[in-house]
């Protein structure tokens, strides 16, 4: 590995044995800094998945515009999932879900979309830690933005100092472990369900042709879409928990 951030992919095929593929490995590196950086799948795995949303808010935006008195095909999933999630939304959030739809909407559509592309062959985005940590810090930085924003520093003093001044420390350390256990526990579920198919494929060979499928459709599809639905769901309740009465 030497100084390299990210292991190669020799290195990484040496590190996971010959026959067990992880699919942790090195596309290119470019040197800065005097560090060698690599770009890995994850990265690659990353774009497919943002090329894959834009292109169907690209196909939404136009069937909407061509959209007839009564929608039908594509529009019709459209519709389904903006109601879906609309109500999802309003669910959790109430009067403040207009203010949070295209957020938690975006967030939900991504996480899914990512955590599901094992289904096509692609590593999870959402089992590198990196990625789960970015959003779990987007959200942790929502969450002080709109408490700071409602409540004033008045109200995030006397949040911090209830029921007692002395349990400030305990209450600081509450909110740090925010971003922490939602991005450890998206990252550990999906790399979990990532590593047990690996070694399902890797240690069985051709044996593995058709019967993991009922394993993929919990470890990716289920499993998956109930990680996601958690996620938003945290995201919804601390960022409400945030606005407060004030809103």
């Amino acid at each position: 590995m030497g100084h390299g951030i990210l292991l190669s992919a020799a290195e990484a095929e040496a590190s996971a044995g010959s026959d067990i593929d992880f699919m942790i490995h090195g596309v290119f590196s470019y040197e800065i800094f005097g560090q060698t950086v690599w770009i890995t799948t994850t990265h690659v795995c990353l774009l497919i998945v943002m090329l894959i949303i834009i292109g169907f808010c690209l196909a939404a935006n136009r069937a909407v515009k061509k959209a007839g008195t009564v929608p039908t095909g594509f529009l019709n999933v459209v519709e389904l999932i903006v109601e879906m999630l609309d109500g999802m939304i309003k669910s959790a959030m109430g009067s403040n879900a207009t203010k949070f739809a295209n957020y938690i909407g975006t967030l939900f559509l991504f996480i899914f979309i990512s955590n599901i592309s094992g289904l096509i062959g692609l590593r999870p985005p959402t089992a590198d830690y990196g990625v789960t940590l970015a959003l779990a810090l987007i959200t942790f930085c929502m969450i002080h933005f709109n408490k700071f924003k409602y409540q004033h520093v008045s109200g995030v003093i006397k949040g911090l100092c209830d029921p007692w001044v002395f349990w400030a420390p305990i209450n600081i350390i509450g909110d740090i472990a925010v971003p922490v256990s939602l991005s450890l526990r998206l990252f550990a579920n999906i790399l979990s369900g990532t590593a047990i198919m690996a070694l399902v494929y890797g240690l069985l060979g051709w044996i593995a042709t058709a019967w993991p499928a009922a394993l993929h459709i919990y470890f990716d599809l289920f499993s998956g879409a109930i990680q996601t639905y958690v996620f938003c769901m945290l995201t919804m309740t601390y960022v409400n928990d945030a606005i407060g009465s004030e809103s």
